[in-house]
């Protein structure tokens, strides 16, 4: 079944340390990159999406347009012999020679003071990690993809206001219209800001600059022999010639330096910038249109796309020293005693840092919400890097729903014929028929249709071009990136019938869920489905044309499965949508009866990937129960007074089953979707692997039951809205590119890792977040900007191949203090928490847990000894690093990493899928909440959003100390909203609000607010609404009292007090700073 160019796998899995778990004992070749050390293992589960904050965040609608991009990257993959292997120690020096000093302790390890529990050891962390980043605002002028309205997770109204189409809107043509406006120069870097390569073009003669050292470089050679290299001269964008491609990587492009016959044709390149082209004029900016999303305006300098720029000749006066440019942050330079300033938290969310770089550079800039770097300011060199001790990745959010997107359909795709980086907004135009790469310094000539600019209908202006003025961008891809003619969009739909899934109920949710949204399926005329049932035996379903109702077919032979009738199981839609329908409204009611009590999930998943093998697609698995018949059956190994144990053996899958047959999805394009709807111990560590592998997803809702827990009900019925309407990409790749000199050695997120950095995403949809760690392989001195590219190649819905791309630059710093200015605590702790999912698989939860606290305590040393100059008493931290105790001490009390056996193995396994799999922003929810005081909600500060009025109320500290008895306080802590009422809160708040006439007459399950005609109840419910609207999921409501069995769960978020088994925030700064002063 394997798919051209892709090894087929053989092997048992061992465990999860490599990067799509570990290498096979037989050496299989499906191992994905090199086996990490302890938290730098890549893969355990999905990251979660990195993004920023949810006020930064476009309104919830959907983007009619599905993308992904394939990713193409320059990174370099160290030897396997470099990296950790299973049995060995955290402590392996990166690419460098200089050993990560924030993953080395010489001597013993300090370790947590023991208090009442378990408080595990401080063992050090690795220093390089990832996020995934952020989302892009659009550009005004030309044709866009307006999200469709209909695509709103939950009921709330919906928020855009901005112009929507309905179903996934098709962009094909690209009409770029010219608003007329002068052209403007640009100028790229600021007073103080590192100079480098221009991120974008200027006027034609090439002048080095005399106060800039001119530096030249030899190009290596090649270092790829693999069929990758092939891609540097297929590109229609060079020489228009038309290769057939028999694998993905020679259709995305190489990594760096791929392309053989370059190699002595630029021997030397030199750096030296020369003059820049003009920017667009201020008519294509890309700006949101007013009330296009329900976000409060953002403070950030981050572009909506192409803005206007003046671009001066860049003199001696430019070139100061790159702190000069720091004065304009005087905030970021304030050295903080945390054991004197412990409320640090501000009191709306928290905002990414702002490189330092040049305005005119940063308006350009890749919106942190889709691409962020754990460090603003890149270190020159892996031993500075190693002396800061902070971890260095990206955090990425490639797919995310974009209210607006420049999408261009062009024959030409213009990409360096060397590293195969996209042209973007950072390369500099030596004059009008030639660019530098900024990747990579290869000059590359400008073909002729390059030339010409659509948007201004203008000749000669190559740096106007919107692929030079937007850091996101969508190409429609031409044939040469396609392995075979775009596939249909094909869904699957694999049920649960046992006795223990209809006693759920859950059938009839899901069924109803699916007429419903029938229609909202994205796909086209294309579109096929298919359904299949299990128990002991599986039951396919024939929905021919022509056939008066479905024919069941059932095949008993559980040992051997073969599909009856292929050609009429999965159908075309359109064609048999009344036959699906009548299935839909029987399927329910058809095992009522049932008495068969066992599962056979192996089985049934190996028929549907047989069944969808030839087309690729995605299956819905709905799983209830632990699988006990044929291949994949599991047995239970949940030890309830051992769930928090130091030797807990149980994260590690049991099976290689599910791995194996994941691949094996990935190889035929086909992901697997897991909804586990269970209140027993179903063994989420092994299916996990199902989804994981597959670029599938994972959902999971304990104790399921349609009588019993009606809020699952309601949290299952709009998050299969959102999944099943939400745009999706098909037979995608990733690849991510940087600047020469960095390397990515690291992956976290659900893929499989195709060829060193090509990560294979047969689905790719828009609420998935990925991680990478990086190293400095080679000094940057040379340079003093760098820059990142993603890179997604993927099918639409609509059947049209697409890349979508996304380019990030940062600047180069040579000082430890500039390191720690720029550091993005949020980005750094989202990778961390990446980082110590795979520690406590590979390891021990405890080494997980030691090895956050050294992070900590190893950068704050850093700091001390290296750039405080005065030492003084108490806890002194960076401006920037201020809440980076906080959110590790969070993390420590997440359900991920805490000690404990409140948490069932289940959910702990979930809780570290969603830390691999959520972008940023939804895990750093998850990880520290939202607290706030809601009855005495007031217009002050408010958005206004369609006519609505949202309270913006400020953020409070997690501590009981913030509540009171006389009010009422909101938690939002991403996947739940508490709101937790007190005995003493006012008689208006109790009438006005939750529609009760006292604090008694409050119901103990109360889940929803009455929506009553009063101004007070019109602001809670708008806010709680607004909330909902920022995320993929459905947190859904308890209102609680203090007798409450909810109220322990609101206390537990608490993260700042003292709990059984954990410090309080004080008690662990005074640890931290006992460790750091030593």
């Amino acid at each position: 079944m394997s798919q051209p160019g892709i090894p087929a796998f053989g092997g048992t899995l061992t465990s999860l340390q490599a990067q799509n778990g570990a290498a096979s004992a037989s050496g299989s070749p499906y191992t994905n990159g090199p086996i990490q050390n302890a938290l730098m293992s890549s893969q355990g589960y999905n990251s979660q999406l990195p993004g920023s904050y949810p006020h930064l965040i476009p309104a919830k609608t959907l983007n009619p347009v599905s993308g992904q991009s394939t990713y193409g990257g320059p990174q370099t993959v160290s030897p396997l012999s470099s990296y950790q292997r299973p049995g060995q120690t955290l402590h392996r020096p990166p690419v460098a020679s200089t050993p990560v000093t924030s993953s080395l302790h010489s001597g013993p390890v300090p370790r947590m003071p023991q208090h009442t529990s378990h408080n595990s050891a401080a063992i050090p962390m690795p220093s390089v990690s990832f996020h995934p980043g952020a989302n892009l605002p659009p550009p005004l002028n030309w044709q866009y993809n307006y999200p469709s309205a209909g695509s709103q997770t939950n009921d709330c109204p919906n928020v855009s206001s901005g112009p929507t189409m309905s179903g996934n809107t098709n962009l094909t043509s690209h009409q770029y219209v010219s608003s007329g406006d002068p052209s403007l120069q640009n100028n790229f870097i600021k007073s103080g800001a590192p100079l480098g390569p221009l991120p974008t073009g200027g006027p034609p003669p090439v002048r080095a600059l005399t106060a800039q050292k001119s530096s030249h470089r030899t190009v290596p050679q090649p270092s790829f022999n693999s069929a990758i290299n092939q891609e540097g001269i297929t590109s229609s964008t060079n020489n228009g010639s038309l290769v057939v491609h028999n694998n993905y990587d020679e259709i995305e492009g190489g990594g760096f330096l791929a392309t053989p016959q370059l190699t002595n044709k630029n021997p030397t390149i030199s750096r030296s910038v020369g003059y820049s082209y003009p920017s667009l004029p201020p008519g294509y900016q890309n700006t949101t249109p007013p009330s296009t999303t329900g976000m409060p305006p953002s403070s950030l300098s981050y572009p909506s796309g192409p803005q206007a720029f003046s671009q001066m000749p860049l003199g001696a006066n430019h070139l100061t020293a790159s702190m000069s440019g720091l004065s304009l942050h005087p905030e970021g330079l304030r050295v903080i005693n945390l054991l004197q300033e412990r409320n640090m938290l501000p009191s709306t969310p928290l905002q990414p840092p702002v490189p330092n770089l040049h305005e005119d550079i940063q308006r350009l800039n890749c919106n942190p919400e889709l691409f962020r770097c754990t460090l603003t300011s890149i270190p020159q060199t892996q031993a500075l890097l190693n002396k800061a001790k902070l971890p260095l990745g990206l955090l990425l959010h490639p797919f995310k729903d974009l209210v607006q997107l420049p999408v261009v359909t062009s024959s030409t795709i213009v990409r360096c014929r060397s590293c195969r980086t996209y042209i973007n907004p950072f390369v500099s135009f030596l004059d009008q028929r030639r660019w530098k790469c900024n990747l990579c310094y290869q000059v590359n000539d400008v073909p002729e249709e390059f030339m010409y600019n659509p948007l201004t209908r203008a000749y000669g202006e190559p740096h106007r071009r919107p692929e030079v003025q937007n850091a996101t961008i969508e190409f429609m891809a031409p044939s040469e990136y396609m392995l075979r003619p775009p596939q249909p969009p094909v869904y699957l739909f694999v049920f649960d019938v046992s006795h223990n899934a209809v006693e759920t109920g859950y059938l009839t949710s899901v069924c109803q869920s699916l007429l419903d949204n029938l229609d909202l399926l994205p796909g086209n005329t294309r579109t096929k489905i298919g359904f299949i049932t299990f128990d002991s035996t599986i039951h396919f379903y024939s929905l021919q044309e022509g056939l008066s109702q479905p024919q069941m077919l059932i095949v008993s032979d559980i040992e051997d499965v073969f599909i009856p009738m292929p050609e009429n199981l999965l159908v075309n839609l359109n064609e048999s949508k009344e036959l699906v329908q009548d299935l839909l409204k029987t399927l329910p009611q058809m095992f009522t009866k049932t008495l068969e009590t066992q599962s056979a999930l192996g089985p049934a998943l190996q028929a549907a990937f047989k069944l969808m093998s030839p087309t690729g697609g995605r299956m819905s698995v709905f799983q209830t129960q632990l699988p006990t018949l044929g291949v994949g059956a599991l047995k239970p190994r949940e030890e309830p007074n051992q769930r928090s144990s130091a030797k807990e053996i149980h994260l590690t899958p049991s099976t290689d089953f599910y791995k194996k047959l994941a691949l094996d999805c990935s190889g035929q394009q086909v992901a697997v979707d897991l909804f586990l709807l269970s209140g027993q111990y179903s063994d989420l560590a092994s299916l996990g692997c199902i989804s994981r592998y597959s670029a599938g997803s994972v959902y999971y809702y304990p104790s399921y039951h349609h009588q019993h827990n009606p809020v699952q009900v309601q949290k299952l019925q709009k998050e299969l809205q959102r999944y099943l309407t939400r745009k999706i990409g098909f037979e995608a790749v990733m690849r991510i590119r940087c600047t020469k000199g960095l390397s990515i050695h690291t992956f976290h997120g659900n893929f499989f890792v195709r060829s060193t950095d090509l990560l294979s995403l047969p689905n790719v949809n828009p609420d998935a977040g990925y991680a990478v760690q990086m190293s400095v392989e080679e000094s940057l001195m040379d340079t003093q900007l760098v820059s990142f590219q993603s890179a997604l190649l993927y099918t639409s819905s609509k059947g049209e191949r697409r890349i979508r791309v996304h380019t990030l630059c940062l600047p180069v710093v040579s000082t430890l203090n500039e390191v720690f200015l720029g550091a993005d605590v949020q980005a750094i702790s989202g990778l961390l928490a990446n980082m110590a999912v795979d520690r406590s698989v590979t390891a021990s939860l405890s080494d997980a847990r030691d090895a956050l606290v050294n992070a900590v305590i190893d950068s704050l040393s850093a700091y001390r000894s290296s750039v405080l100059s005065n030492h003084q008493p108490g806890l002194m931290v960076p401006f920037s690093l201020r809440l980076f105790p906080l959110f590790v001490l969070a993390l420590l009390k997440q359900k991920s990493f805490q000690t404990g056996t409140n948490a069932r193995l289940d959910e702990r396994i979930f809780a570290m899928c969603q830390v691999k799999n959520q972008p940023l922003v939804h895990l750093m929810l998850t990880t520290h909440p939202n607290l706030y005081r809601v009855d005495n909600l007031s217009d002050e500060g408010a958005l206004n959003i369609n006519d609505r009025t949202i309270p913006q109320p400020p953020i409070l500290q997690l501590s009981v100390e913030k509540l009171s008895r006389d009010g009422a306080f909101l938690m939002d802590a991403g996947s739940v909203l508490m709101l937790w009422v007190g005995k003493n809160c006012g008689q208006h708040f109790f009438s006005q609000v939750l529609g009760v006439q006292s604090y008694a007459l409050i119901p103990q399950t109360m889940t929803d607010l009455p929506e009553l005609d009063t101004p007070e109840s019109a602001r809670t419910v708008a806010f709680i609404c607004w909330l909902r609207e920022q995320r993929p999921f459905f947190p859904v409501l308890y209102v609680i009292r203090d007798e409450s069995p909810m109220k322990a769960n609101f206390l537990q978020n608490m993260v700042e007090d003292r709990t059984e088994s954990a410090l309080s925030y004080y008690e662990f700064l005074l640890h931290i700073q006992q460790q750091v002063n030593k």
